[in-house]
């Protein structure tokens, strides 16, 4: 049966439209997000691997090579048997520098234009090759299903079909560093074609040429040397070089490299990809034997290459043949067009961008986009070019081995980069440029001179036969052998420039180094102007838009710290869009770095958490340990009632945890990283005061926040440190913690219980006062009327003054209840004051309750004797005493108060004959609400108030009592101001 090329033809160029639908509907939405995302399509979208050599030459090289065939599939699982130690950590450089290449990677790690430049081409002309594989099986399968020859104009056509799509594909976005999500679903559909085609072919092989399991076995009992085929080159074939060349190509080839890490949406899903990607190749190649036996058994015309198409033309339908092409379209369009995307970026960062440069009145973004284009375009007609020049009797796997051992040159860099610090520019151009003279002397030139293109003297048939090696043997072992001897001496003979140590630093291990230096811009628009002047106004503002997004900053940013992390994230977007190197000449001119400044320890501090916590899924065993110990301790400290904050030696903040956050309204991610005496009133003259102080401890401290007291008790601590200045660990021991007890509520509730043990003290006297109160009302109503019928002058003028004087004696007794009820705070009226005066005016308040007139109260504090305090707060611990000595006593009794000086301090004492305290209940008498009186008489407030107030005053109360003869309470209160530490509240 045969098919019209027309119809053929339009089947390819429909499903490819199809691939783009599915692209477009993945780009915009139409495909929910966690289906984009989930972990299998990203490993179904490593099938790119899978191209016309999986296809079609894998029964070829079954054939002639037996199960060898396996080791180009071996390798790969090999490889991703390695992803915790090797594609991981290359996920983790290509996503946190925003690499977009392998030459991007290496011109990063070596800080070598050259080196991007070389692999760049070396990759081009390896994959070339590779390029002309798939072109020709197209073009080949369409000749086989059409029985004619297939004009050279139709591959061209095919070329053009495969420019537009990939175009569509890979060049869409503005900026090439942006996920092509669309990209990956398509290819990840692709791969699911081929997996159906190859199962659907294979088991027409096994059912419908053999009739089932049991014919084929009959089969190949009576044709033992189908087996023995199979086998025999195991034995004696190239077995572990084309294993090694399988695992270099798993991840160096550009498809592969593009869709591992350039597109990888999640780096959680390279877990699953390392187990679904081998099971995938697994199931390919279930498909290859029986495809091969169904070949033989059928006697297929057809080189074996072709056998999957062979097999179905006798089938007795269309649609299996067609289905057959479609997955072979399928696999050859998918390598194009993922391959041509990667290399363009390649080209485009290393070859054409340093060579002509756009001026910055151009918009970069639409030159770059339009410039893609031309590559992508330009490298597909380039591997069409080399299918022209190529003989057709080359066969498929033949030119897919020559692109495998060209990308193998680039593994022992590759390692290199990885885990071998040393390494540097020299010694990786070096052995790079000797492995692929080796390649292109002993694959490439052969390979050309085969194809008539050129003719070479070098006869390296013999070579081989003398060395007793194969062709991929003698070709891998050799451009190896020598890349890596190159690459390993010309590493140890030359140094390394200031910046591979760097990237070396970067790249070998997960470093925890802080940025260090300070951007010689100060604002983020002054980051816009020095970037216009390369990148053009537009692309400049763009790009630190985009940045001060990814890293949350406002535009209004000046800290230091801050403008340096800027740096860095555009010098890693610009990396994804113009290549790593011409990305770090532009930031280094345009945005330099004083490297002599010091980087402060919050940024160091904030940089390691930040990398931790990037890290933390990937810590074991003890780091994980030490990591869970790190932030148990840490959660402490940030939730700690206490405020707390650290500062360096620069009095930068450290820690800012979530009480001080409370207590000032100021967040820690305003607060992190800023000098004390830059963060907002009151705080930064609070703390930076308190920072440079010579006290450890200040108590009592009060400060005005949003027109409101607040009181704070202050505590820090300074260690020192024995290691030298510049050591990192200094700069921790030398930091200052700084604790902030808020009193603001304990405040609020004792003056609250002050004013509260007042106002029941004031109840107390109520009688008393209408009783002192109603007698001089009575007397002056008497005189009034008495007054009416008075005529003489003399007694007038004496019921006047009489009158006055009890109207005085109402005056006193209102006003001295009412200075006693205030409740202004302490520390408020600190005054000079005579201590007799303040006892005569609390005695007689006392006077004004029952059991105070039925005692005798006294007053023996000398004339002369002064204190410096609150009178108030001291009128009512007073008022207290008396109370509780006059009710303590009976009628009659007698309460005395002496006082006198003892050096700066006065002493003063009351004395009762009361009926005393057991010593049981002296332990309890200062707490508050503890009485001894009986329920409903007494709050327990006044001692625990009066042990207040005089604490306050930096003073002592004391209590002498024995039941049945007495009580004696020792007061002593600094005599002096500057003695008094309340009177510094005003700090």
């Amino acid at each position: 049966m045969t098919h019209e090329l027309g119809i053929l033809f339009g089947a390819g160029f429909i499903y490819l439209l199809l691939l783009f639908l599915v692209a477009y509907a993945a780009d915009s939405g139409r495909i929910p997000e966690r289906l984009i995302r989930h972990p299998l399509v990203y490993a179904l979208s490593l099938g790119v691997y899978a191209t016309s050599w999986s296809y079609y030459g894998s029964v070829g090289f079954a054939q002639s090579e037996g199960y060898l065939f396996l080791t180009i599939y071996i390798g790969v699982t090999l490889a991703f048997a390695l992803t915790p130690v090797l594609l991981q950590p290359i996920l983790r450089l290509t996503r946190e520098y925003q690499l977009t290449s392998l030459a991007d990677l290496f011109a990063f790690r070596f800080r070598s234009q050259l080196a991007g430049v070389l692999v760049t081409l070396f990759m081009l002309i390896g994959t070339l090759p590779y390029i002309a594989l798939q072109i020709r099986a197209v073009t080949e399968s369409m000749r086989i299903l059409t029985q004619e020859a297939t004009p050279q104009v139709l591959a061209f056509g095919f070329c053009l079909t495969l420019i537009l799509f990939a175009i569509l594909f890979g060049a869409r976005h503005v900026s090439p560093r942006e996920k092509h999500q669309g990209l990956v679903v398509a290819i990840a559909f692709e791969s699911l074609v081929k997996l159906l085609a190859l199962i659907t072919i294979g088991l027409f092989a096994l059912f419908g040429i053999f009739s089932g399991p049991g014919e084929l076995n009959q089969w190949l009992a009576a044709n033992p040397q189908a087996v023995d085929s199979l086998y025999r080159p195991v034995r004696e074939g190239p077995w572990l070089t084309l294993l090694f060349l399988a695992f270099a190509a798993a991840f160096l080839l550009p498809r592969q490299f593009h869709m591992l890490f350039a597109e990888n949406l999640d780096p959680r899903a390279i877990r699953t990809a390392s187990w679904a990607f081998p099971l995938y190749l697994f199931l390919i190649n279930l498909a290859i034997p029986p495809i091969l036996w169904a070949g033989s058994r059928a006697g297929v015309s057809l080189d074996a290459d072709y056998f999957v198409l062979g097999i179905t033309l006798d089938s007795g339908t269309s649609w299996l043949p067609t289905l057959a092409f479609i997955g072979g379209v399928s696999a050859a369009s998918a390598m194009v067009i993922v391959t041509t995307v990667a290399l363009s970026s390649m080209v485009l960062n290393h070859i054409l961008l340093p060579w002509v440069y756009p001026y910055p009145q151009v918009n970069l973004y639409r030159w770059l986009q339009s410039s893609r284009r031309v590559i992508i375009g330009a490298i597909i007609l380039a591997g069409y070019a080399f299918y022209v020049l190529l003989q057709q009797n080359q066969r498929l796997v033949e030119l897919g081995l020559i692109s495998f051992v060209a990308v193998a040159q680039f593994l022992p860099g590759i390692i290199g980069l990885l885990y071998w610090k040393r390494a540097n520019r020299n010694g990786f151009i070096a052995g790079l440029m000797g492995g692929m003279l080796v390649w292109g002397i002993t694959l490439l030139v052969p390979l050309l001179d085969a194809s008539g293109f050129i003719r070479s003297e070098i006869d390296i048939t013999t070579m081989q036969t003398i060395t007793g090696l194969s062709k991929w043997e003698f070709s891998s072992f050799f451009s190896i052998s020598l890349n890596l001897l190159l690459f390993v001496t010309g590493s140890l003979l030359t140094r390394q420039s200031r910046g591979e140590r760097d990237a070396a630093g970067a790249c070998c291990t997960e470093s925890f180094t802080p940025l260090s230096g300070v951007v010689s811009a100060s604002s983020t628009e002054q980051f816009t102007q020095e970037l216009s002047l390369v990148l053009g106004w537009e692309a400049a503002e763009k790009e630190v838009q985009q940045a001060l997004s990814d890293l949350g900053m406002s535009p209004t940013e000046t800290r230091p710290a801050e403008l340096r992390q800027l740096r860095e994230r555009i010098e890693r977007n610009l990396s994804g869009l113009i290549g790593p190197q011409l990305a770090h000449i532009i930031i280094n001119r345009r945005l330099s770095l004083d490297t002599h400044a010091k980087t402060a320890l919050a940024d160091s501090m904030r940089y390691v958490e930040e990398r931790l916590e990037e890290s933390r899924s990937r810590l074991q065993g003890m780091t994980a340990d030490l990591d869970n110990l790190r932030r148990y301790q840490r959660q402490i400290l940030l939730d700690l009632p206490l405020g707390v904050c650290t500062v360096d030696r620069e009095h930068s903040v450290v820690i800012w945890n979530l009480a001080m956050e409370v207590m000032t309204d100021l967040p820690a991610k305003d607060a992190v990283g800023v000098t004390l005496h830059r963060l907002p009133a009151p705080w930064g003259n609070l703390l930076s005061g308190f920072a440079s102080a010579q006290d450890l401890h200040i108590h009592h401290m009060e400060v005005k926040h949003q027109g409101k007291s607040r009181w704070f008790n202050l505590h820090k601590a300074t260690i020192p440190s024995p290691v030298p200045a510049d050591h990192p660990v200094e700069q921790a021991r030398t930091s200052q913690v700084m604790l902030l007890e808020d009193l603001t509520n304990l405040e609020t509730l004792e003056a609250e219980l002050e004013h509260s043990d007042r106002l029941a003290s004031i109840g107390r006297l109520a009688a008393g006062v209408a009783h002192e109160i109603g007698n001089p009302v009575t007397g002056i109503a008497s005189l009034a009327q008495n007054l009416r019928h008075e005529r003489e002058p003399e007694l007038i003028d004496e019921s006047i003054e009489e009158i006055l004087r009890q109207t005085q004696r109402i005056s006193t007794i209102i006003q001295t209840l009412m200075n006693f009820s205030r409740s202004d705070p302490l520390g408020k009226n600190f005054h000079q004051f005579p201590v007799r005066e303040v006892v005569d005016e609390a005695i007689r308040l006392v006077r004004l309750t029952r059991n105070g007139r039925q005692v005798e109260c006294l007053n023996a504090a000398p004339a002369g004797l002064a204190l410096f305090g609150d009178r108030q707060s001291l009128s009512q611990v007073l008022v207290n005493l008396f109370s509780n000595a006059c009710d303590a006593s009976v009628p009659g009794d007698r309460v005395e108060l002496l006082a006198r000086e003892n050096g700066k301090r006065v002493i003063i004492e009351i004395l009762d004959q009361g009926c005393g305290i057991d010593e049981q209940q002296q332990a309890f008498i200062f707490e508050p609400f503890f009485t001894t009186k009986p329920v409903g008489e007494g709050t327990g407030l006044g001692l625990a108030m009066a042990y207040k107030i005089i604490s306050d005053h930096n003073g002592s109360i004391e209590l002498d009592s024995q039941p049945g003869v007495g009580t004696r309470v020792i007061i002593e209160l600094p005599k002096q101001a500057e003695s008094i530490h309340a009177a510094d509240t005003d700090h």
